[in-house]
């Protein structure tokens, strides 16, 4: 039952969806690819300053089965948030604008940003390429937050330092992600590592970073991504759940008072 059979988060009205195949999940297109210099090689993780994700406490995060069939194999939009402790941003940013958390992305089916313990990350627009940052501390947690916008469920695929949510390897669009009903806000609060179980996004040093730790590779290390997906044959700005209930549901003769 390839590209139907899902599994959703329910107490969020989320799923997990198994098996597709798509083009890689990077960062084409995004203002990285603006910079006129890229190093090389990557320098070793003992010597690169600032924030990374490492692998926190696990929680309990259930999942429940679903279907979905994508509209198409590219997503609909994509969106990127680069994050740092304060130092590094102000080192990536000579001017950066404080902006509210949850910025709206994928032509506007979605809002999303990046929370902590405390509240919303505080958040920012780079004013040279446009970058969306936000500031974290180390040894703190986060979650990322995405609100479907539309009247159609939509799959969001994340990636957290050039890494899938769901098993913690590098991330593609073939990856399948979670399903947020219309209206609905899901929550991502680590990789999975279980069906009903996550290990907490929790700010860390490069060196103990899930992704050098697991990998040995730090190359993707301070961004967090997401891959909007359209459901087949559902206009995601018109269908509207209550007016298909109301046709199923229509009796062809009144019932007698």
């Amino acid at each position: 039952m390839k590209n139907k059979i899902g599994i959703s988060l329910g107490a969020l009205l989320v799923a997990l969806i198994v098996n597709s195949c798509a083009p890689s999940f990077d960062s084409s297109g995004t203002a990285a690819d603006h910079y006129a210099y890229k190093p090389l090689a990557t320098p070793r993780a003992q010597d690169r300053p600032g924030l990374a994700t490492g692998w926190g406490e696990e929680r309990k995060s259930e999942l429940i089965q679903t279907s979905f069939v994508r509209a198409s194999s590219k997503p609909a939009g994509t969106d990127v948030i680069y994050y740092n402790d304060s130092e590094g941003l102000d080192a990536m940013a000579g001017y950066k604008q404080r902006v509210a958390p949850l910025q709206t992305a994928a032509g506007d089916m979605v809002e999303w940003g990046v929370r902590g313990r405390g509240g919303f990350l505080p958040s920012f627009k780079e004013g040279r390429y446009g970058r969306r940052l936000v500031a974290g501390d180390k040894g703190s947690t986060y979650s990322i937050i995405v609100k479907n916008r539309c009247k159609s469920a939509l799959e969001i695929v994340a990636s957290v330092d050039g890494l899938d949510v769901q098993d913690g390897q590098p991330a593609s669009f073939s990856k399948r992600g979670y399903i947020v009903e219309p209206g609905k806000t899901l929550e991502i609060e680590g990789f999975r590592t279980s069906y009903s179980r996550v290990a907490a996004f929790e700010f860390s040093s490069v060196p103990n970073s899930y992704a050098n730790l697991r990998h040995g590779n730090t190359r993707n290390v301070g961004v967090i991504g997401i891959a909007v997906f359209t459901r087949k044959n559902a206009n995601p700005w018109t269908w509207m759940p209550d007016e298909v209930y109301q046709r199923d549901s229509a009796k062809p003769f009144a019932t007698a008072p």
